[in-house]
């Protein structure tokens, strides 16, 4: 799914956008019990609380495919005849009535979530009557095709602190007790995918809150898949990578050329509208390297170490590789962030045999707000 599709199916999550008229599910307790199931009328909620439970819905297909969504695939062999890809879409075929496939669900997440608190189990189902838009992005009206889809979110319950309230009604302080919040999800998937603005049942999306942690267990449970590396631990391969395969042409300006060279990339493909993502494989993240100034020698080995980090066929996402927004320096001691258009500003130097980190200091440098003057600046 591009990410114009995934903003199409985002603003569903909207009381009068959809169709869902329930959301079924569960709440489970730390020891892994179902404590109880539930079937909530949509339409027979307060506006408030329907804009809320959609919102939180909605959260399950947000953010940005491969940092918080994760793309599925299933093999033919799996759509004919895999568990996971069965169970899926005849849950979906019965537009959440059948308890028992239900059921199998909650049981492969339970199973297969890692976690030490209670939690809801959200299912929502949808069915989209896909309307036709001209080149210019205009509703001219006619239908395309159907589009019937079901969304799960998993959100964590957690406990508010106790505080002191006001009530107005008595005009007095009272105690507000500690009570259960039902938190944002931290796993949730959609299937079947948007792709092309049509049904896709070879492709669900995963969602993560985090991008330190891509749930593996819950992948193969739900997917029968593996996992793909989480967001954050590809940057980290990333930086290891930089430092062992250019080991002598890896000074800061190295870093700021393969930085800004990157966030260039990124830009001319976002202002392009290109609907396909922007990835990076192995012979892309090269040519930023070598064209940045990395010696062809010191890349002798490149390919082995790319490989053994992120796959031979690894395709990665440049916002996983760096923070176009951030260029930061530090050490054990000092941590100092720099707008990335000012990063010439910033410069690293051996004075007397001692390693420097040289910031140019022009106008309005504060220390904890105050502003200051350099020793020997004049009055």
């Amino acid at each position: 799914m591009t990410d114009k599709e995934f903003a199409e199916i985002k603003r569903r999550f909207r009381a009068d956008r959809n169709n869902i008229t329930k959301v079924r599910g569960c709440y489970v307790t730390t020891t892994k019990e179902i404590r109880t199931r539930f079937e909530i009328s949509v339409p027979a909620l307060p506006d408030e609380q329907k804009d809320w439970l959609m919102k939180l819905m909605k959260k399950s297909v947000s953010g940005s495919m491969g940092r918080n969504l994760m793309n599925i695939s299933f093999s033919v062999d799996q759509v004919n005849e895999g568990e996971e890809h069965k169970l899926l879409s005849a849950i979906r075929e019965s537009e959440l009535e059948d308890e028992e496939l239900l059921t199998k669900l909650y049981e492969k997440i339970i199973e297969a979530f890692p976690t030490d608190a209670n939690y809801l189990i959200m299912l929502a189902y949808d069915r989209y009557d896909v309307p036709s838009y001209s080149k210019n992005d205009e509703d001219i009206g006619d239908s395309t095709e159907m589009f019937r889809y079901m969304v799960c979110s998993v959100c964590p319950i957690k406990m508010t602190k106790a505080a002191l309230g006001f009530s107005t009604a008595e005009s007095c302080f009272k105690n507000i007790g500690a009570q259960a919040s039902v938190s944002a999800p931290e796993i949730g998937f959609m299937f079947p995918c948007f792709d092309d603005r049509s049904t896709n049942i070879y492709n669900a999306v995963f969602y993560t809150r985090s991008t330190k942690e891509s749930y593996p267990e819950a992948v193969e449970a739900l997917f029968g898949s593996k996992a793909q590396m989480p967001a954050a631990e590809q940057k980290e391969k990333f930086e290891s990578l930089m430092s062992t395969a250019a080991p002598e042409s890896c000074n800061i300006r190295f870093v700021q050329s393969v930085h800004d060279m990157i966030s260039d990339m990124m830009t001319e493909h976002k202002e392009s509208k290109d609907p396909e993502p922007l990835l990076f494989d192995k012979n892309d993240v090269k040519r930023v390297l070598t064209t940045c100034g990395a010696d062809e020698q010191e890349l002798e080995g490149f390919d082995d170490r790319f490989n053994e980090d992120f796959g031979e066929s690894a395709e990665i996402p440049p916002r996983n590789l760096i923070d176009p927004k951030q260029f930061e320096l530090k050490n054990s001691y000092v941590s100092i962030k720099v707008d990335p258009k000012f990063g010439f500003m910033v410069d690293t130097k051996v004075v007397d045999g001692v390693k420097y980190i040289m910031v140019r200091a022009d106008e309005g440098v504060e220390v904890n707000g105050i502003n200051i003057k350099f020793d020997g600046e004049n009055n």
